[in-house]
């Protein structure tokens, strides 16, 4: 997670409010699940949705998503879980859907082993997003112009590509927050590296279905 000042300007990047409905994709451990549920409050719903690509891990992810909405006053959450592409049939219509570094494994072999692809993916939340809906990406940026050849060595992505990918299921590109810019970070070394770990420069986007 981050300091407070940059999760708060996330959330207001991402115009999560009291009586949202939000889907926040590969919830972890629920860190932004239960902000996101004080935030919506009693008139807004979270689905906390886990991929079936990754349901399988160790950690239980599903298992994490039930017990976390059945904690104290998280009456509004729900966990769900499908293939990634099955999104839409286990979550309503939404105002907002919400992706923290999760969309670079969207081209890696382990999330497409079902077959899916981020363009399937992307048209998935555009089918379940309200009109005027946002799809906000937050991701660890990669070295301009290399595409996706760093998502699966390095868990990286080309934010340029990551653009041109989104629009062309039909979104807008709304807004971008340089909140996370780290302009010392040399794109060059794996995210989970001792020398970048938590300071990647990370690039955010927030897409508009018409």
């Amino acid at each position: 997670m981050y300091d407070q000042s940059k999760v708060s300007d996330l959330i207001r990047f991402a115009r999560i409010e009291a009586g949202s409905t939000v889907i926040d994709v590969y919830p972890g451990d629920g860190d932004w699940t239960r902000l996101f549920s004080d935030i919506v409050g009693s008139e807004g719903r979270v689905y906390s949705f886990v991929p079936a690509e990754v349901a399988h891990f160790k950690n239980d992810p599903v298992g994490l998503m039930r017990t976390l909405a059945k904690e104290p006053s998280r009456e509004n959450v729900e966990a769900a879980s499908a293939d990634l592409v099955a999104m839409p049939k286990v979550t309503p219509p939404a105002d907002v859907l919400w992706l923290h570094v999760f969309y670079h494994d969207l081209h890696t072999a382990l999330v497409q082993k079902k077959g899916a692809t981020a363009a399937d993916f992307n048209r998935a939340v555009y089918k379940r997003l309200k009109p005027g809906g946002s799809y906000v990406i937050v991701d660890h940026a990669a070295a301009a112009g290399s595409g996706t050849s760093d998502t699966q060595s390095l868990h990286r992505i080309d934010p340029a590509f990551v653009r041109e990918e989104v629009e062309a299921a039909g979104f807008v590109l709304d807004a971008e927050s340089t909140v996370l810019v780290n302009k010392d970070d040399p794109h060059s070394i794996k995210v989970f590296d001792p020398a970048i770990k938590g300071e990647t420069d990370r690039f955010a986007f927030r897409f508009v279905k018409p």
